[in-house]
């Protein structure tokens, strides 16, 4: 088990050299998730590595009393029953509004129909986010490449995560509007939350100290 016999669920991906870092100065072990990319299930030290999108999910039933996901994750699983315990100051990125550049189809798109197409992997924040200002839209769900969809005319606007900025300034996007800010939370099963209060709490003055 990990420290203080705790389970962390940890996401693969850009965030995870940060998650690691943060585990070791806790007092977690991490060389064997380093010198290992595919392994996935660190049992000796507490880690299982995932998809940041699927951290809600194993903390939420248990099979993780911990976890380390971004909010834009979070906000988009809204009904998972995690608390979020701590807002960790990492993996900073925004959440946008973005179409390209010009005149703004979607606004024409609007106009002239009264709705427009948004392509997305975050279809609960785009449509809470649209309707939240009256504005009638066709939500697109996309895996891939998001920046694509306006480009080859499928949809008018896209919602999506930038750092940076760079890949929409490449495929020639502008951010209309930003949406929500998004870094990485420290959230933790309800249960485990009470049962193993003493050591969640420990965790917590540790982060605090980091």
């Amino acid at each position: 088990m990990g420290l203080k016999g705790l389970t962390f669920a940890v996401p693969r991906g850009a965030m995870l050299t940060d998650v690691l870092d943060l585990l070791d100065s806790i007092g977690t072990d991490t060389s064997e998730v380093r010198a290992n990319d595919r392994k996935l299930l660190f049992a000796d030290v507490g880690i299982v590595t995932m998809r940041p999108s699927d951290v809600p999910t194993y903390v939420e039933a248990g099979a993780a009393d911990l976890g380390i996901t971004g909010k834009d994750v979070l906000a988009e699983q809204s009904e998972r029953d995690v608390y979020e315990l701590a807002d960790l100051g990492f993996g900073a990125c925004t959440m946008v509004f973005a179409t390209v550049a010009g005149e703004d189809p979607a606004a024409e798109a609007l106009r002239r129909f009264g709705v427009m197409r948004i392509a997305t992997k975050y279809p609960k924040i785009a449509t809470r986010h649209f309707a939240a200002t009256g504005r009638q839209t066709e939500i697109v769900e996309v895996k891939g490449s998001v920046e694509l969809a306006p480009l080859t005319g499928l949809v008018e606007g896209i919602v999506d995560l930038t750092a940076t900025g760079t890949t929409l300034r490449e495929n020639g996007l502008v951010v209309r509007e930003e949406i929500l800010g998004s870094t990485a939370r420290l959230i933790a099963n309800p249960v485990a939350h009470k049962l193993k209060a003493a050591a969640i709490d420990d965790v917590m003055e540790r982060v605090r100290e980091c």
